[in-house]
C-alpha cells in the first residue's frame, strides 16, 4: 500500500500539540483530522480517546486540565451542535479549552445535512463564550493553531480553530 503523505499543515498541527505537551487527544473519527489522529495513536506520550459523541470530549478535556494535563478536542462542525450544553461547563468553571474543528457545509458540500450546522458553527461557539479563529489556506494553519493554543493554555481562554472545508478538500459521495 502506497500512502499519500499528509499535507504539511496537518503535520504542523500535530507538532504544535506535541511541543505544547498535549497528553490527551479526544475525537470522534473524522477524515479531516485523520493525520493528527494517526500520529496521536502512534505516540506513546499521548493518550488518544475515541468518543461516541463530541460533548463527551468537552468533559474529557476539562477533566484532563483539572488532573494536570493538557488535552485537545478534535471534531467536525456538525459536532459543535452536540456540544452546546456542555460548553456551559467551560464558562461556569472558568476552564481553558482548545478545539480544532474541521468544517463541513461550506466549500463544495455534497451533503445537505451538513449545511445548517456548517453555517452556524462560528456563531454557536461565540454565543457560548468561545473565541473563534479560522484558517482557510495552508500557510495560515500553523500560526493560527499556535496562536489559539497559546491563548487557551497560556491565558486560560476558550478557543476553537475552524479549519475551512477548502483546506480539507472536496468530499464526494461514493457508492460501494
Amino acid at each position: 500500500m502506497n500512502a499519500t503523505p499528509a499535507p504539511e499543515w496537518q503535520e504542523a498541527i500535530f507538532q504544535i500539540l506535541k511541543a505544547g505537551d498535549v497528553r490527551q487527544i479526544a475525537y470522534v473519527p473524522d477524515a479531516g483530522h485523520s493525520h493528527v489522529i494517526r500520529r496521536a495513536v502512534a505516540d506513546p506520550d499521548i493518550q488518544d480517546v475515541v468518543l461516541t459523541t463530541e460533548e463527551e470530549g468537552v468533559a474529557l478535556v476539562s477533566g484532563a486540565w483539572l488532573g494536570g494535563q493538557r488535552a485537545v478536542l478534535l471534531m467536525q462542525s456538525s459536532g459543535v451542535g452536540n456540544c452546546v450544553n456542555m460548553f456551559s461547563l467551560l464558562q461556569s468553571a472558568d476552564l481553558p479549552f482548545f478545539t480544532l474543528v474541521t468544517m463541513r457545509g461550506e466549500h463544495a458540500e455534497f451533503n445537505p445535512w451538513q449545511k445548517p450546522m456548517g453555517r452556524t458553527t462560528q456563531a454557536a461557539l461565540e454565543m457560548m463564550g468561545i473565541h473563534v479563529l479560522r484558517a482557510s489556506r495552508p500557510e495560515e494553519v500553523a500560526e493560527t493553531v499556535s496562536a489559539g493554543f497559546d491563548s487557551a493554555f497560556g491565558a486560560g481562554d476558550r478557543v476553537a480553530v475552524l479549519l475551512s472545508q477548502s483546506l480539507i478538500g472536496r468530499k464526494k459521495w461514493e457508492a460501494k
